[in-house]
């Protein structure tokens, strides 16, 4: 059960619960074909360059070599880096993993020429080539991409260089997930029945929701000890993080990183800045549902371990991982025929790798290349929390399903600033499905507050991650040194304009900035907000109007990089240039407030 106090080794996992990786590879001798291909098609690769302009079909045959190449470069590594993240001690999977980046950065440096040099022709002949060519008009989206950035696209030379560093610029994100991944050490702490729990990634949110005030105080501070022990290691890993952002941001002549990590999805920053902006007015709501909690749990005070306990107890109990696989499917109803059919194919398809063992990743991630399975790694331990889990994951694998199938692989994939939507919609209809079907006046309260928290956790947590990033990249480009006494500080005066004065912040929640992955990959996190604002629009839509608005959405999980997201966005209906959709979730969140004050 995924409950057991001792974590699994993963032979002791049955095979049903495990990802079916071979489905992409049956021998990994193919692996090692397919790596020594894309080596091969990298190297023809170079036969492009000085030729691009030649004519319509020499610039189409480029593309598509170069679709065909990164195509073969991405399977390599994804399955690489999936075997590795089963049980990332096992050397033979790191060494892979480590070859496969060595592949992108080859490839990377082979292809370096092909957008400088399409910057170099004149764009009248670009355009008279598309006009000349069916073919060529499928990368009409991507040539206006290429053509949008030359600004800050250099020399050949000059990118050849940056691409042969690519693997360097990303040893911070690789020294930080084997620091916490593989091979720290949290503990264990006594239990609610006082039986020793080691405490780990997976396990660390089901203890700060015990009923236990003892036992969240415990795990709290065993799990940052930790952090404490390693503050120097991980503040100057992230420092060299947030300088390689700032770096290359300078060397692509952009004004700030921020505008470089948004000019991809061509994001104004607008964008960032409103949201911090709205959520910063709304945050006496925060301060108050602090207050509430406090009065709810009878406490003479608040800590930061107490910011995760439920309001009431738990009356749902542990959900068998099959179960919760039945409420998702009858949850995303609304969804249509087609969508669950898909999914439960999923289910039984080994997509999904579901419970925790010694060295696996922590966290959940939908992952997967243009050709295989959406796969999705959990670390499933039975909690309602955890079907919300597989659920959120599961939109993102939908969305990719759907996406791979309809578009090529130019536009396969889909931006962080759409996936969040998908994945965030899921979340919301299955949360509303529940309450509507709950008469257990216990059951609904439960429920009604993780709805609460789901907007905490999301719209007001993720973007004080987003206001911590950008404090960090702009001191870093006003020349400070993030320290982890800089770190620390900044990061607790942070927390506390978040969560008011009720709070009595114990200095281990200064160290919070040190555990938190997403942070090696720069201006990430805010689309966890935007997207669930996004999100709240679509469910609303789909469970009021019916099928005109499924369809619409299925369109849009159809659409992948077609186009940007913002435009993607504002044709269902969502503009996400104003600060209203942010508004009208956060105006949801006071409204739940007050019921469920009215509530306890």
């Amino acid at each position: 059960m995924a409950t057991n106090k001792k974590i699994r080794s993963r032979d002791e996992i049955e095979q049903k619960y495990k990802w079916n990786l071979r489905a992409m590879y049956p021998d990994e001798a193919e692996w090692e074909k397919d790596y020594k291909d894309a080596e091969e098609m990298a190297e023809s690769f170079t036969s492009f360059s000085g030729h691009l302009g030649d004519s319509a079909q020499a610039l189409l045959d480029a593309f598509a070599a170069r679709d065909a190449l990164w195509q073969k470069v991405e399977k390599v590594y994804v399955y690489a880096r999936m075997k590795r993240d089963e049980d990332t001690r096992v050397a033979k999977y790191q060494a892979m993993t480590s070859r496969a980046q060595s592949l992108i950065a080859k490839a990377g440096a082979k292809t370096s020429f092909f957008t400088p040099e399409l910057l170099e022709l004149d764009e009248e002949l670009i355009w008279r080539f598309l006009n000349q060519s069916d073919g060529l008009k499928l990368y009409t989206h991507v040539i206006r991409q290429i053509l949008r950035q030359k600004r800050h696209v250099l020399s050949k030379p000059e990118e050849k260089l940056l691409a042969q560093f690519s693997e360097l610029t990303s040893a911070t994100n690789d020294i930080f997930s084997m620091i916490n991944n593989a091979d720290m050490k949290f503990g264990s702490i006594e239990d609610e029945k006082g039986k020793p729990v080691e405490v780990t990634h997976g396990r660390y949110l089901s203890l700060m929701e015990s009923s236990s005030r003892r036992v969240r105080k415990d795990a709290f501070e065993c799990l940052y000890a930790a952090y404490e022990a390693q503050r120097n290691t991980l503040a100057t890993t992230y420092n060299y993080n947030t300088k390689t952002d700032v770096i290359t941001a300078r060397i692509r002549r952009y004004n700030s990183s921020l505008e470089a990590a948004l000019s991809g999805d061509d994001i104004p920053i607008r964008v960032y800045e409103n949201l911090i902006e709205t959520v910063n007015r709304y945050l006496p709501l925060l301060h108050r549902y602090v207050g509430l909690r406090k009065k709810a749990l009878g406490l003479d005070e608040v800590h930061m371990y107490d910011m995760y306990a439920p309001l009431v107890e738990n009356p749902v109990g542990e959900i068998e991982y099959e179960k919760a696989l039945e409420i998702i499917a009858e949850g995303l109803t609304p969804l249509g025929e087609e969508y669950i059919s898909i999914m439960k194919q999923g289910f039984s398809q080994g997509w999904i790798d579901v419970y925790e063992n010694e060295g696996k990743t922590s966290g959940a991630y939908s992952f997967g290349s243009y050709d295989s399975y959406p796969y999705i790694l959990l670390n499933y331990n039975g909690k309602l929390k955890d079907v919300f889990t597989i659920a959120h994951e599961m939109g993102h694998s939908m969305h990719s399903y759907y996406t791979r199938k309809t578009q090529p692989f130019v536009y396969g994939g889909h931006s962080i600033f759409t996936a969040e939507v998908a994945s965030t919609v899921n979340e919301n209809l299955l949360m509303k499905h529940l309450l509507e079907k709950e008469n257990d006046k216990r059951k609904k309260l439960y429920l009604f507050n993780m709805y609460i928290e789901e907007f905490r956790a999301t719209l007001f947590r993720q973007t004080m991650f987003a206001e911590f990033e950008k404090l960090t990249h702009e001191a870093v480009e006003s020349g400070e040194v993030l320290t982890a006494d800089w770190l620390s500080k900044n990061y607790l005066e942070l927390n506390k304009k978040y969560f008011g004065d009720q709070v009595v912040y114990d200095e281990q929640i200064a160290m919070e900035w040190a555990r938190i992955p997403h942070f090696y990959n720069a201006f990430y996190v805010y689309k966890y907000a935007t997207g669930y604002s996004a999100a709240a629009a679509f469910s609303e839509k789909i469970l009021n109007e019916g099928a005109p608005a499924r369809e619409a959405y299925i369109k849009f999980l159809k659409s992948g990089e077609s186009d940007d997201p913002i435009p993607l966005l504002k044709l269902a209906g969502v503009d996400m240039n104003e600060p209203a959709p942010v508004e009208s979730a956060l105006d949801t969140f006071g409204k739940l407030l007050d019921e469920l004050e009215s509530m306890l």
